[in-house]
């Protein structure tokens, strides 16, 4: 059957003890919807509920909420159990709550998502097997120290990681660890990284979609090579009795203002660069800045021009099809919104230091 996650906004003054008393319901009459409730996470803090359930749908889930105790979810979106275990540790209730006649389970399911991308700086085919060993060797020390760090790798590409923290502080702890590599590596491999958090469920339809597009922009395009947001700064301080981040000289704090921007760049980035009629009029139109304000705005937050921003967007687009082998030269410079081949190998030459041509997989 398929796996649900559902989302429920606490009324003040519900404690972990109704949440249980909530999750022993369903289970009590969970059969007469073909259901399988699986287990919960209770925030009191933050005031919400999350249950994961086996059900033949999200009706049945509903229907099974309703008759059990009639508090309907504000939110359900179907996952995956391997998914949702590696973001939040389990899939079912913890052992120790096994053997007790109401299974009490204070644990938030918020979480602190890190990314990291490690990038070549340029293509040089005489480099390619010294990047190679660097992109190995710096990869083993990301996972061992999220390993001290008691992080869980969620995802690990050759080049990227994403990473799951229930403690912020544990989060920025490994992120200042893994930044202290920067200096260590290859000068030819850039190490990017960005951290947000947020809960698992929300208006979209994937597990934290919101928070790990969140730390994937960061890490992409935020400027300088270690960023967070600035809520997720504050929760540090929170949990530290005020205390400053240890060498936070070495983070990129984003604002909400500038993460909002971030977003809704990246939003319409996605959505149009590969047009080639797309130019920097379409983003001031589009995002609602005046010729000047955008410009300001997006120096100070990705540090590059407009246009450098959107050639280099598409480059990186480029480079992952030319990568994958995914058509030739010259219908991929028109794939990616380049006017021409010629001005596409040109502008590739510039970043990466190799012709397309000539790229050294």
């Amino acid at each position: 059957m398929p796996l649900f996650m559902d989302l429920h906004e606490l009324p003040e003054g519900v404690s972990a003890q109704h949440v249980a008393e909530m999750h022993q319901a369903d289970l009590n009459i969970e059969h007469k919807f073909n259901c399988r409730g699986l287990t919960y996470w209770c925030d009191e803090k933050r005031k919400t509920a999350f249950c994961l359930i086996d059900a033949p749908d999200e009706q049945a889930v509903i229907n099974l909420h309703k008759n059990a105790h009639g508090a309907v979810p504000m939110r359900i979106i179907q996952v995956n159990d391997t998914i949702v275990e590696s973001f939040l540790g389990r899939i079912e209730d913890p052992e120790k709550s096994k053997d007790v006649s109401l299974n009490i389970i204070n644990e938030p399911a918020f979480r602190s998502i890190m990314v990291v991308k490690l990038n070549r700086k340029n293509l040089i085919p005489t480099d390619a097997n010294l990047l190679k060993t660097a992109i190995k060797n710096c990869s083993r020390t990301i996972k061992r120290i999220t390993t001290s760090c008691n992080g869980r790798i969620v995802k690990h590409k050759a080049d990227s990681f994403l990473i799951s923290f229930k403690s912020v502080t544990d989060a920025i702890t490994c992120g200042i660890k893994i930044q202290e590599l920067y200096t260590a590596i290859n000068p030819n491999l850039e190490l990017k990284i960005g951290i947000s958090a947020g809960i698992p469920v929300t208006d979209k339809q994937a597990i934290f979609e919101d928070t790990i597009k969140t730390s994937d922009y960061l890490s992409d395009i935020a400027k300088g090579n270690f960023s967070i947001t600035r809520a997720l700064k504050d929760l540090y301080e929170g949990e530290n009795q005020n205390s400053p981040i240890p060498n936070g000289n070495a983070l990129h704090v984003v604002n909400t203002s500038e993460e909002t921007f971030i977003n809704q760049l990246m939003a319409y980035t996605e959505a149009v660069w590969s047009q080639p009629s797309t130019n920097v009029q379409d983003f001031e139109q589009c995002l609602g800045y005046s010729k000047s304000k955008f410009y300001r705005t997006i120096v100070d937050v990705v540090g590059k021009s407009p246009n450098l921003f959107l050639r280099d967007y598409r480059l990186n687009k480029a480079l992952q099809l030319l990568r994958k082998q995914r058509g030739n030269i010259s219908e991929i410079a028109y794939q990616t919104g380049f006017s021409s081949p010629a001005y596409f190998s040109k502008c590739f030459y510039k970043k990466y230091g190799i012709l397309p041509s000539n790229l050294c997989c």
